[in-house]
């Protein structure tokens, strides 16, 4: 998985496990409805201080953006 699309993923699944919208993350993050949809799309290249905000906005940890799936996973058991 690229990493566009690896950001995409666990953005969606991060908003969604956080029970937010992609209006009520634009309100917190300051980053458009269109943006976060193209982002959980895997349309877009964030920079590593939009990773930094868009995690701020969800409250979680920037790292949780970026961790491929089988390492969450493995990170989850130990």
């Amino acid at each position: 998985m690229d990493m566009r699309k690896l950001v995409g993923s666990n953005f969606a699944r991060l908003r969604r496990e956080k029970g937010l919208t992609q209006e009520e993350v634009e309100a917190r993050s300051g980053f458009s409805q269109q943006y976060l949809s193209g982002l959980e799309r895997g349309r877009r290249n964030p920079t590593v201080i939009t990773l930094y905000e868009l995690a701020q906005a969800l409250g979680v940890s920037h790292v949780e953006l970026v961790i491929p799936t089988e390492e969450r996973q493995f990170a989850r058991e130990a």
